[in-house]
């Protein structure tokens, strides 16, 4: 079942997303598709600053998925100083995509 993860990152600035985002692909410069994630599943990724941080709402093909992802993910982040982050995760009822 695919499932909605909600990152909420206070103290997560653009530079600090944009660092993340080239550890998590491996490579300098942004992620642009699924194919840049290390593990196979991501539906969709979309992330915004906040008044006081980041905002990361992500959609996976199932919990597995993303578990997996997580333990690329929040090393990467504790490692740029955001070890509080805990993601919540929904069960999808819809998603439309262009």
């Amino acid at each position: 079942m695919a499932i909605v993860a909600v990152l909420e990152m206070p103290g997560m600035t653009q530079a600090l997303y944009e660092q993340s985002a080239e550890k998590v692909a491996g490579r300098p410069g942004p992620v642009r598709s699924p194919a840049d994630w290390p593990v196979a599943g991501l539906v969709s990724h979309t992330s915004a600053p906040t008044e006081n941080g980041w905002l990361v709402v992500d959609v996976w093909e199932s919990e597995e998925a993303f578990r997996q992802f997580g333990e690329t993910l929040l090393p990467i982040l504790r490692e740029l100083g955001l070890a509080d982050v805990q993601p919540r995760t929904y069960p999808v009822f819809n998603v439309v995509t262009r």
